[in-house]
């Protein structure tokens, strides 16, 4: 196998979306087990279980653990081995269990130290919805634990644009062990009325959440974020990325807040909130409205790559991200 063959033009649009199709590994029995000694047995006793869990990852499932390698060499160099790839493993296996203390409104187990959150604050605050973007990095349950924590929380009103179809059975599980009020609001993609539903949240003053470092493969798949596919160097490598996200705000005229919650080990997280492009004001020049696109989406990949190598085992995209695996 040549892992540096660039794929053709063909390839790419078969495979930008393969994350998209591809089956939940999820058992719903083990999952209800989990939650079951989580809530019994308290968040330390139960963390004692990621460790096995992590290592059966390490050792069985050869694919993501490939696309694991290939990022570690690329974000800490060839001196990255197999504990880093546990670290990563067990740092995700901790976020996953910890999205049920946060659904539960257990804020008191945790370290949270927010960054940058006033401008969101006086965006909501004003009355009007905003973009957050992040990326398969860290944890948007404590973005959401952030916002309940914030002074205004009656205004600060998450929703997770998603694809709810890939992971039924976990937000299946979620929904059932959440207090109310604490699973965020889920505006589904694909859908007929997705702009329609994400445009009244935000005009009643919500904040949409994105996680935008997944391609999609084209209109068929994108639903309501179509966009065009740019490659850009992604930790000195070329990866494509979607404007589709920067558009929609763009066509709604929303400002756009980068959003990231970060795993610091043991209890801390640190939620991070920071301007990224502004479409309030309507540009009607389509030349210098691209150019506004295209250096929204340059930013978000620059400070994307720049919290990878400050926060490196925070990086939960098991596929095939930089598109090298053969045909």
């Amino acid at each position: 196998m040549n892992a540096d063959r660039r794929p053709e033009a063909g390839d790419v649009k078969s495979r930008q979306a393969e994350w998209s199709r591809a089956p939940e590994r999820s058992n719903l029995l083990a999952l209800r087990v989990i939650c079951w000694i989580a809530i019994q047995c308290g968040r330390p006793l139960t963390r004692l279980i990621l460790h096995p869990i992590a290592l059966y990852f390490l050792l069985f499932s050869p694919t993501p653990r490939r696309h694991i390698k290939r990022y570690l060499f690329r974000v800490i160099g060839p001196k990255a081995g197999w504990g880093d790839g546990y670290r990563l493993l067990h740092a995700f296996a901790s976020t996953v269990l910890d999205r049920l203390y946060f659904l539960r409104g257990r804020l008191d187990l945790f370290d949270i130290r927010v960054y940058g959150n006033e401008p969101v604050e006086a965006e909501t605050n004003a009355g009007r919805g905003a973009f957050m973007l992040g990326a398969h990095v860290g944890s948007f349950e404590a973005v959401g634990a952030a916002t309940n924590r914030s002074p205004t929380p009656e205004r600060l009103r998450p929703a997770m644009l998603m694809y709810p179809d890939n992971a039924q059975q976990i937000n299946a599980v979620l929904d059932a062990i959440s207090l109310p009020g604490l699973r965020p609001h889920i505006i589904a993609l694909g859908r007929p009325h997705s702009m329609l539903d994400l445009r009244d949240w935000l005009d009643s003053g919500g904040l949409a959440g994105l996680l935008a470092d997944r391609t999609l493969a084209g209109p068929e798949e994108a639903g309501q974020q179509r966009g065009s596919t740019i490659e850009l160097s992604f930790l000195g490598k070329p990866a494509l990325f979607n404007d589709g996200p920067f558009r929609l705000a763009a066509l709604l005229r929303r400002k756009v807040f980068f959003m990231a919650g970060l795993y610091a080990g043991g209890a801390r997280y640190d939620v991070l909130f920071e301007p990224l492009a502004d479409f309030s004001e309507r540009v009607t020049d389509p030349v210098e409205r691209e150019r506004r696109i295209r250096a929204a989406l340059e930013s978000y990949v620059a400070r994307l790559e720049e919290l990878c190598r400050a926060y490196p085992y925070n990086w939960f995209n098991f596929h095939d991200f930089w598109l090298e695996d053969s045909v």
